[in-house]
């Protein structure tokens, strides 16, 4: 990050109400078992808005609140989805092909999709301690983040170079790296979210290794200013990961976008946009009137919600935006509440050095047990805030909703989702790419009487169909037999979006 503006000073330590409680780690805090939970969620084109105040993060698109703990799963899918349209664009379904293998010393990466191949790879450093198959943190440019604590605490060090798979110093229409091998050199998603693709890649050569060295369920992820802004991203966007930990990460990263403009110092919105192509390309529309955002960061730290996270800030450095930093925190900190896991989020920005990105003696003791926690699993969360008083936010000045008490149970069907009284298999298979268009083919097999569901991502636009009786919402199709066979077909115009591709939600009989 550049034009650091720093500022000594004494920092007043101001330690919330639960800073002292101590939770158990319920067993729903654990890593998921796949990247997106809420992939078969549909969801509704973004809603308008125009308000200073924090978007609600109980209530859906379609302007009902949740209710339950299940509730949460398509409620997430919603945040997802528009945090890849509005700020970090789209993030990929996982890819055709993704091969590599796991050492002691390294990990490689081989990914196959669309016809094109892109490799990258990562170095490992085994812990001081335990034996293998071992937790591992990814560390995300190789400063920042306190290695030798990580270690000491029984987890590997996976050093992950962002800059092989999103190249920094390139123009939004040449961006260069293993992402955009792939994707394409125009493609609208921004390097943060190409570096958070990165990370899940590794997680899946680490899945298919077998476990002989390096532990899936049981990785965390770090960095600290424009990595911490990366290591932010990934957390997010793949529920595989256990434990999110970014440091000082500054505007695009933790801090609530509507709070950045009025903290004086802060980088500008329009300055982090334009400093590298960190975000999506849409957010260029926000860079001035971030009031008619959909989304906001507290609603992304609530997508890393009931797993652990650990947020570390830096006072002392105005150009970080840690009071906004703190508000998105607190903000989150409701959905974790809602869901019953409040102790799983730490926040700590009570630190005596104002050296950006130093390893900081205030964070070691919480660093080790979090990593216990939600890596080892051997202890307990502390879900402790610590904010220094200079950079204090206040969430009451910036949400009008209220948290509600959610009931444990199942979630709610899907919005637009139809019963389903039979279930049949349905694959997809995207043709080639000509100019700002492609085609994308369906097979059905399982049934005669079929009903498939298929997303495909704004802004893109289906212009021609075949070979079935097509309805649509504009993001949504519903497909039916015409008599014409199992297969039909579509084409899609890119309209900007070059990376996105269309996904099976549904396939039902009936």
């Amino acid at each position: 990050m550049t034009q650091l503006r720093t500022r000594a000073g004494m920092i007043a330590a101001t330690v919330l109400a639960a800073a002292a409680a101590v939770f158990a780690v319920p067993t729903s805090a654990h890593a998921a078992a796949v990247e997106d939970d809420g992939a078969d969620c549909p969801v509704a084109a973004s809603p308008a808005v125009g308000t200073a105040q924090l978007p609600d993060p109980f209530t859906r698109i379609d302007g009902t609140r949740i209710t339950t703990t299940g509730d949460w799963r398509c409620r997430r899918a919603e945040i997802r989805e528009m945090a890849e349209r509005h700020v970090y664009g789209q993030k990929p379904a996982r890819p055709a092909t993704v091969t590599g293998a796991v050492s002691t010393s390294s990990i490689t990466v081989t990914v196959t999709d669309q016809g094109r191949t892109a490799s990258f790879s990562a170095s490992v450093q085994l812990p001081t301690t335990g034996s293998a198959p071992y937790p591992a943190v990814v560390v995300f440019g190789g400063f920042g983040a306190d290695t030798a604590t990580i270690r000491n605490a029984g987890a590997a060090v996976i050093s992950f170079d962002p800059l092989a798979v999103g190249k920094e110093g390139t123009g939004r229409s040449n961006k260069q790296g293993a992402f955009y091998t792939l994707y394409g050199s125009t493609s609208s998603t921004g390097i943060l979210m190409a570096w958070a693709w990165g990370v899940s890649r590794l997680i899946d050569v680490v899945e298919q290794s077998g476990g002989s060295v390096l532990r899936a369920d049981a990785m965390g992820v770090t960095g600290c200013s424009r990595y911490g802004k990366g290591a932010f991203a990934a957390g997010a966007f793949d529920q595989r990961l256990a434990l999110t930990m970014p440091i000082e990460s500054g505007t695009a990263g933790v801090p609530i976008v509507r709070g950045v403009p009025g903290e004086s110092g802060a980088q500008p919105l329009s300055s982090a946009y334009g400093e590298q192509p960190w975000l999506g390309d849409a957010f260029s529309s926000y860079t001035g009137n971030p009031n008619t955002l959909p989304v906001d960061t507290h609603e992304l730290v609530g997508l890393v919600a009931p797993r652990g996270l650990f947020i570390m800030e830096n006072p002392h450095v105005d150009w970080l935006a840690a009071r906004s930093g703190s508000v998105a925190a607190l903000g989150g900190a409701e959905i974790y509440k809602a869901l019953g896991a409040g102790g799983n989020i730490s926040y700590w920005s009570d630190v005596s050095d104002g050296t950006h990105c130093a390893s900081r003696n205030e964070w070691r003791g919480p660093l080790q047990q979090n990593i216990q926690a939600f890596l080892l699993k051997t202890g307990s969360s502390t879900g402790t805030f610590r904010v220094a008083a200079r950079k204090q936010g206040h969430l009451s000045q910036w949400r009008s909703w209220p948290t509600p008490n959610l009931t444990g149970g199942p979630s709610s069907p899907p919005p637009s989702s139809p019963p389903s009284p039979g279930s049949c298999s349905a694959s997809i298979t995207p043709g080639t790419v000509w100019g700002d268009r492609y085609n994308t083919t369906v097979t059905v097999t399982g049934a005669a009487n079929w009903t498939v569901t298929v997303a495909v991502t704004a802004p893109q636009q289906v212009t021609t169909t075949w070979s079935g009786a097509f309805t649509s919402n504009g993001t949504t199709l519903t497909v039916r037999p015409d008599g014409s066979g199992t297969t039909f077909g579509f084409t899609t115009m890119m309209n900007g979006n070059s990376s996105a591709r269309p996904r099976i939600v549904s396939c039902i009989t009936g």
